[in-house]
């Protein structure tokens, strides 16, 4: 785990209290459980995010933060066999 400062006003920090008052949570668990159900909305981002995670370096991280079409793994693998398909068809006709 990692210890991270979050600030947050006062009427905020009120309500996040009471709730971990009622719910027998530390407001760290609120806040962990909140963040995940948070990251996990969007698969779309999800897969970009594990792109970035494992980027090697800036240049390619830079790039996959302007791409903004992305493709899928399943995507790509159908335009790749799609491909494929097509260079055996023309490979065929020329022999």
């Amino acid at each position: 785990m990692h210890r991270l400062n979050l600030t947050i006003d006062e009427a905020l920090y009120e309500q996040a209290r009471a709730f971990s008052f009622l719910e027998n949570k530390s407001i760290s668990q609120m806040i962990r459980e909140s963040l995940s159900e948070y990251l996990d909305k969007s698969k779309e981002k999800k897969a970009q995010v594990k792109l970035l995670l494992e980027a090697d370096d800036e240049k390619e991280i830079l790039a996959i933060l302007k791409d903004d079409s992305f493709t899928s793994q399943d995507e790509f693998v159908k335009k790749i066999n799609l491909w494929k398909y097509r260079i055996q068809k023309h490979l065929r006709k020329s022999l």
